[in-house]
C-alpha cells in the first residue's frame, strides 16, 4: 500500500500539486482559468499558488469527470453548484444522472464496436491458422 504524504500546512506548490494529482501544472492553471475550481486557490504573498487537500480532491473529481467525456461547460456548472454550498443538491444530482446516462450510452456503443473487433480478430486468426489469409479482402488488392 502506498503511503500518502500529508500536505504541509503552507500547502503545495503547483509543481508538487501536479505531481500528486497526476495532471500537469498547465492543466491546473487551465482548470482555474476555466472556472472549474470550487474555492479560490490560495496564493503566497508573492502570488504563487498553494494547493490544499481540498484542492487536490477536487482536481481528482474534475479529472475523472473529464475522462468520462463530461464537457468543460458542464464541469464548470457542477463546480458552481458545489461552490455555492447547500440547497442545490437536486440540481447536482440531475446533472450527474444526465451525464451517467450519456456515459452508459457510450459504453453500449463501445461494447458493440468491441464485438466487431473481436469478430474480425477471430476471422484473421482462423484464416492465418488455416493458411489462407491471403484470401482476405484488401482494398485495391
Amino acid at each position: 500500500m502506498l503511503e500518502v504524504k500529508p500536505i504541509p500546512e503552507a500547502g503545495l506548490t503547483i509543481a508538487e500539486a501536479a505531481r500528486r494529482s497526476g495532471v500537469s501544472a498547465h492543466t491546473l492553471r487551465y482548470y482555474e482559468r476555466a472556472g472549474l475550481v470550487i474555492t479560490r486557490v490560495d496564493r503566497t504573498a508573492g502570488g504563487r499558488r498553494r494547493y490544499r487537500q481540498l484542492d487536490l480532491e477536487w482536481i481528482k473529481i474534475c479529472t475523472k469527470l473529464r475522462a468520462t467525456g463530461m464537457p468543460i461547460k458542464v464541469i464548470r456548472r457542477y463546480a458552481e453548484l458545489v461552490g455555492a454550498g447547500r440547497g442545490n443538491e437536486a440540481e447536482r444530482l440531475a446533472l450527474l444522472e444526465a451525464h451517467r446516462a450519456e456515459v452508459l450510452d457510450r459504453l453500449v456503443e463501445l461494447q458493440e464496436n468491441l464485438r466487431l473487433i473481436e469478430r474480425k480478430i477471430g476471422v484473421y486468426r482462423g484464416r492465418l491458422d488455416a493458411g489462407d489469409a491471403d484470401g482476405l479482402w484488401a482494398p485495391g488488392g
